[in-house]
């Protein structure tokens, strides 16, 4: 048995459950939250802003979704999802006007909405300060609120173990809809205690949200880039809402995750682009196992979004607890090396178990790179070479028009991105 070295106590899984205490062994301790150096964060914050790989890899994302929609079904899901969630879009980002609907009365609100947010079906609830550092270079401003209160709403258990498939997709995209429809009753609540509340729809994030919610305490960034929480690992799906509510912030929380990650390595050696790196580096100033963006695209592109990285995390399976107190027990990570963890099927090559993974042909991984008006650059310059040299007057038509699209969506706004798919919608 190993030595405990600290106890995690967090609400139970569902609003009423009674708390859970979470045993971290000793030499899983590290740090609170995410390992990170201040100054370097703020130094890349303002030298080299972040921004939405809508904009920056849009070259790669359009290739990616022409390639799934060539699956009769994905198409449709995706189709129906864009439908629905393009008004809860809208219906967030009207919140950021919006007034609140009484006076307040000075007191402290942060356990009335943890409770409200409860109720309403979230799994996780935690408040920090709004960090600008995190926003994309497009999103700066986005938002003014000075709070940020971090929702995590769970993913359903039963689809999710059949990654990658349509119906662990069905459940992703319905995720995201019912939380926001959740979130926009959050923000009803907050203003009619006196306060402002904007709504912050996950497909409308302001810029990578995960260290907020490792600031809040919700969890640990894990191996596989995800957020880890207590219940449900990496099964769950993230939003904000900002406000300028009387609140207390929460702490951020050493759960083991980041040690304990390096031991586990599960969704490392099961990624079948082999996309996750195996040791942290330091990134942008902050200590993470890096994701290899060039090999993860092209999977998720012809294999239903991928997700495997998901389906095969011990805490997503087992929850903390279990997997912290069996690792306690026996020093091993529970379900490494099973079937039941770590199998996986990939549609039209088959079952993967166990130290199985798929092999790919040479130019699997070959795709767009750069935003749009870049990659046409680039083709032209290809088709020129093609062409000995010579540039007719049809490619520079073509050059021509990429730009100008390339033009209108440079804000990488996901509303207009939609609204450029209208024939597919």
């Amino acid at each position: 048995m190993l030595k405990i070295g600290h106890e995690v106590v967090r609400p139970g899984r569902h609003w009423g459950d009674s708390n859970v205490t979470i045993p971290v062994p000793e030499e899983l301790e590290t740090t609170p939250g995410i390992p990170l150096t201040a100054r370097e964060v703020d130094w890349y914050a303002r030298e080299y802003p972040l921004e939405t790989m809508n904009i920056t890899e849009r070259a790669s994302r359009d290739w990616a979704n022409t390639l799934r929609d060539l699956h009769a079904e994905m198409r449709e899901i995706r189709k129906e999802h864009d439908k629905l969630n393009s008004n809860l879009i809208m219906a967030a980002r009207s919140t950021a006007e919006m007034d609140p609907t009484a006076e307040p009365n000075g007191e402290d609100i942060s356990q009335l909405v943890k409770d409200k947010a409860r109720q309403l079906g979230y799994l996780e609830v935690g408040i920090t300060s709004f960090d600008p550092r995190y926003d994309y270079k497009s999103k700066r401003g986005f938002t003014i609120m000075p709070h940020a209160i971090c929702l995590a709403y769970e993913q359903d258990f039963e689809p999710t173990q059949t990654i990658p498939s349509v119906d662990a997709e069905i459940v992703h995209s319905s995720t995201y809809r019912t939380q926001a429809a959740a979130g926009l009753e959050l923000g009803n609540f907050i203003r009619s205690m006196g306060y402002k509340a904007h709504v912050i729809h996950s497909s409308d994030a302001t810029g990578p949200v995960i260290p907020m919610f490792v600031a809040a305490g919700l969890g640990q960034l894990g191996a596989c880039g995800y957020l880890l929480s207590p219940h449900t690992g990496n099964r769950m799906r993230l939003m904000m809402v900002t406000t300028d509510a009387n609140v207390t912030y929460d702490a951020p929380v050493d759960y083991g995750i980041h040690a304990f990650c390096q031991v586990c390595q599960v969704c490392v050696n099961r990624c079948p682009g082999r996309a996750l790196m195996r040791d942290k580096i330091w990134w942008r100033g902050i200590e993470k196992n890096k994701l290899y963006f060039k090999r993860c695209r092209p999977v998720m592109a012809r294999y239903l979004g991928c997700g495997v990285c998901m389906k095969v995390c011990p805490i997503q399976k087992y929850g903390l607890k279990n997997t912290m107190e069996h690792y306690a027990a026996t020093g091993q990570v529970l379900g490494k090396g099973t079937h039941d963890l770590e199998g996986y099927n990939l549609e039209g090559k088959g079952y993967f178990g166990p130290g199985e993974l798929p092999v790919f042909d040479r130019g699997f991984f070959d795709m767009p790179h750069g935003n749009s008006d870049e990659w046409a650059f680039d083709s032209m310059k290809e088709a020129a070479r093609d062409n000995e040299g010579e540039i007719p007057d049809d490619m520079l038509d073509d050059l021509k028009l990429q730009i100008q699209r390339a033009i209108a969506l440079q804000s990488g706004d996901v509303l207009q991105m939609m609204a450029e798919d209208q024939d597919y919608i």
